[in-house]
């Protein structure tokens, strides 16, 4: 686990890095088209532009600190996840006790999501103030075993300190994304009081035309962000530390296939937190489909590999 925890830091400092990158990027290109809009010549270097960059980098950097500090309060927020008491849920309670034990981990807060659907994930910036929660669908199906494994996985998340990447990663991207749609439609909005007649703004109008394009496509690739930072290796090594943890293959093997069957979209999931869950809630994967865009294995990958290590 120590191990795992030093490379999530290492590549958690990087990936802020390469983000703030492309918020300063987002914020050149958009002081740039302003300030050509209000010339008739395009600078190479725009002094709107990199007040634009110092600004957004900066913001970016603050956020990404925040959602080191919030960050898994926000998500729990988002997804709508309610606390509950050991009466509430005895057995999943008495699952997450044994499991922690089993993990050598401190026992996390344990949360329900209260939906149909059959998921779960885990969050936590750091050990020992990690909370697993699982939708009331989950609860609902699974049996004792099946609970162990869901569990064992969303566990092995906490140790490895997955869950403080991936919670970064959500949250610093949607802002990237928050901004990016916000700049569109304030070039939307300016573009229709401009009028069209105006032959000294010519090149303005093009620069603007640029922009909406850049950021239209700058949006997107900060979502697949997500998809391609949170590897596939993540939930492959979560699935095997979950049979360390429970000693028992069986139980995941067979919650996964229950999964799979019945992931669906719920209220407070988005594109944004859908790597967070132990199947995506929003997309299902398979073999063919590209790891660049797949925020998790194929179910049935995973499923093969857990009968390879109960061999």
């Amino acid at each position: 686990f120590v191990a795992a925890q030093r490379v999530n830091r290492r590549n958690t400092l990087m990936l802020l890095v390469a983000l703030t990158g492309v918020a300063a990027l987002t914020g050149y290109v958009a002081g740039w088209a302003l300030e050509g809009e209000a010339t008739d010549s395009v600078p190479l270097w725009s002094k709107a532009g990199l007040v634009l960059a110092a600004l957004l980098a900066v913001v970016s950097v603050v956020w990404s600190l925040i959602s080191l500090v919030v960050g898994d309060r926000m998500v729990l927020s988002m997804a709508n996840a309610k606390p509950i008491t050991k009466e509430d849920a005895p057995q999943l309670y008495n699952v997450v006790e044994e499991i922690s034990i089993a993990a050598g981990q401190p026992m996390p807060k344990v949360m329900v999501l209260e939906t149909d659907a059959l998921n779960a994930f885990a969050t936590g910036n750091r050990v020992g103030n990690g909370t697993i929660a699982v939708t009331r669908g989950l609860l609902d199906t699974l049996n004792r075993e099946e609970l162990q494994g869901v569990v064992a996985h969303e566990m092995a998340h906490l140790a490895n300190l997955d869950t403080r990447y991936m919670v970064v990663v959500g949250v610093t991207v949607g802002l990237i994304a928050l901004v990016c749609d916000m700049l569109l439609r304030t070039m939307a909005w300016g573009s229709s009081g401009r009028s069209s007649s105006s032959d000294k703004k010519s090149s303005g109008g093009g620069l603007l035309i640029i922009l909406l394009i850049v950021v239209a496509v700058v949006a997107p690739l900060a979502a697949k962000a997500v998809q391609m930072a949170v590897s596939r290796q993540r939930e492959y090594l979560a699935d095997a530390t979950s049979v360390q943890f429970t000693r028992n293959p069986n139980g995941l093997i067979s919650a996964l296939g229950k999964l799979a069957d019945k992931a669906a979209p719920f209220p407070g999931v988005s594109r944004a937190t859908q790597h967070l869950f132990i199947v995506n809630p929003v997309q299902t994967f398979t073999k063919k489909s590209s790891a660049l865009l797949a925020t998790h294995p194929d179910t049935a990958d995973r499923i093969a590999r857990l009968r390879n290590l109960g061999g």
